[in-house]
């Protein structure tokens, strides 16, 4: 009896803390996508790749991201803070004009092998973005245009 009279007192401090957490919300990623627009226009993909980096990648590696309803849930809303953040962090697409010639080239070619080696789009982003998961054919899109145009920025580093 008394181990119940317990329990019931963790289990409502549980839920009386989660309540409390809902007040508090990390900031979010709220950019336009239009702050993409000189990666685009530079590196030139075609529509099919461009809406693969729409659905894929923008969410997480520019500053313009589409949160889902679940975002909004502490403490869901810091893990994917937290996951936008090193995203950017890694690659922003939206700061792609301050990036160095030499750092192009090299975020080129890592796009291309993240996505060849399945490391992106990442498994906890397609399980809830469906559209994002890459199909072969896909895959081969990006990687080909990814290569692309690192061999461009390649060209100009070594004139």
């Amino acid at each position: 009896m008394k181990f119940m009279k317990i329990l019931k007192k963790i289990i409502a401090l549980i839920i009386v803390v989660l309540v409390v957490m809902q007040f508090f919300q990390p900031k979010k990623n709220n950019g336009e996508l239009s702050t993409v627009q000189p990666f685009v226009s530079e590196t030139n993909p075609p529509k099919n790749v461009h809406k693969i980096l729409k659905s894929a990648c923008f969410d997480c590696h520019s500053n313009a991201t589409n949160y889902p309803w679940y975002s909004n849930i502490t403490p869901v809303n810091f893990w994917m803070a937290d996951h936008v953040k090193e995203g950017k962090d890694e690659l922003n697409f939206s700061e792609w004009k301050s990036y160095s010639l030499k750092r192009k080239e090299h975020e080129m070619e890592e796009v291309w092998e993240e996505v060849a080696q399945l490391k992106m789009p990442i498994d906890s982003y397609t399980w809830t973005h469906f559209d994002a998961k890459l199909t072969e054919i896909e895959i081969k899109e990006v990687v080909d245009w990814a290569k692309n145009a690192q061999s461009v920025y390649k060209k100009q580093l070594m004139n």
